[in-house]
């Protein structure tokens, strides 16, 4: 077979790390993994199996055909262990005996969800506290109390809006609003705090925490030092180098023009892979040195400067993140964020797992 040109590099050991230094964080309880989206586009069951050798039993996924095969990933590396999975977008009815054939929880969102699932059975209640998204409003939470404290709830959760801004006046009223609900709700446990919310402070905390993006390197406190250890690195070789006059254009419709003698240099990545097109002007790094991106990102090329690089040479690595550009300053020069560049990183790039 052919040598994918393009390598993401995942450290399961700065993942499982990360996992512990938020566990460390947890002034009342456990801490759990959300694994949606392939495991934010490093290989959900590679990550979950790490992270599950480490000690953590519960995860989060947001469909039902994800949690499915998580379970069976899981149940081939460890036929012994049984964690918890749970469904964060719930269920559509006739989906009950999925859940059940699987072993996995539904979080029920809304009347419809509560009354399609057997009352019964465990099942995790989400709640809106400010979102206006997904989980029960106060109004629907007090009509339907009296049978909320017959079922087996597992957790009562809900999620905050603005937790990356530690300042924002609805985080102190989601706190006050879940507290107030979860007490209503006598010997069930409670979860609102995710990756940011976990640095709110004890108060956010409650029973369980539940981080995603923090774990994977994202850092989960904007503005300020990243607390988390990097996980990905992402690398592409060079295809071609050129030397360019002063006054030559590269790239589609001409956007950038060489203003001195140059040498460009081609990789085997573009927008198809993730990288988004907007993110003329970033920086990548070639031997530790920056080498800015030049002209329009198209679908499957780049264009870098590599003027004065002496390691620019056919074959040699760019790092596209790496310890001196990560997620969120990929996210940054890409006008979105770093979330969206974790999770965009295409197909055609091969995935190593190291420690």
């Amino acid at each position: 077979m052919p040598t994918p040109a393009t390598l993401l590099t995942i450290d399961l050991t700065a993942l499982v790390r990360n996992w512990r230094h938020l566990a460390g964080q947890a002034a009342h309880g456990n801490c759990a993994a959300v694994v949606k989206a392939d495991g934010y586009g490093l290989g959900a069951v590679e990550v979950a199996a790490a992270l599950l050798a480490a000690g953590c039993t519960q995860f989060f996924v947001a469909h039902l055909a994800e949690a499915i095969s998580l379970r069976a990933g899981l149940a081939t590396r460890f036929p012994d262990k049984h964690p918890s999975i749970g469904v964060l977008n719930g269920l559509f009815a006739g989906e009950q005996a999925e859940f059940v054939a699987h072993n996995l929880i539904p979080v029920l969102n809304s009347p419809a969800q509560l009354a399609d699932w057997p009352a019964d059975a465990p099942a995790i209640l989400q709640i809106d506290t400010g979102m206006s998204r997904l989980g029960l409003e106060a109004a629907e939470f007090d009509a339907v109390l009296p049978d909320l404290r017959r079922r087996p709830f597992t957790l009562l959760m809900s999620h905050f809006a603005c937790a990356d801004a530690p300042d924002h006046p609805l985080n102190r009223q989601q706190i006050d609003q879940f507290g107030a609900a979860l007490r209503q709700l006598p010997g069930v446990p409670g979860s609102l705090a995710a990756s940011s919310g976990i640095f709110l402070g004890a108060d956010a905390h409650f029973d369980l925490l539940r981080p995603g993006y923090a774990l994977y390197g994202g850092n989960p406190t904007p503005g300020q030092p990243n607390p988390m250890t990097a996980v990905v690195r992402l690398s592409t070789p060079i295809l071609q180098i050129r030397d360019i006059p002063a006054g030559r254009p590269v790239g589609y419709g001409a956007r950038w023009v060489s203003k001195a003698p140059s040498r460009i240099a081609t990789v085997p990545y573009g927008y198809a892979d993730g990288v988004p097109r907007v993110t003329e002007g970033a920086i990548f790094h070639l031997g530790g040195q920056p080498v800015p991106v030049v002209g329009r990102v198209s679908m499957d090329l780049i264009t870098l400067d590599v003027t004065g690089v002496a390691a620019a040479i056919p074959g040699a690595e760019v790092d596209i993140l790496g310890p001196q550009r990560d997620i969120d300053q990929g996210g940054t020069d890409g006008g979105t964020l770093g979330y969206e560049i974790l999770t965009s990183i295409g197909r055609r790039a091969a995935r190593r797992y190291g420690t």
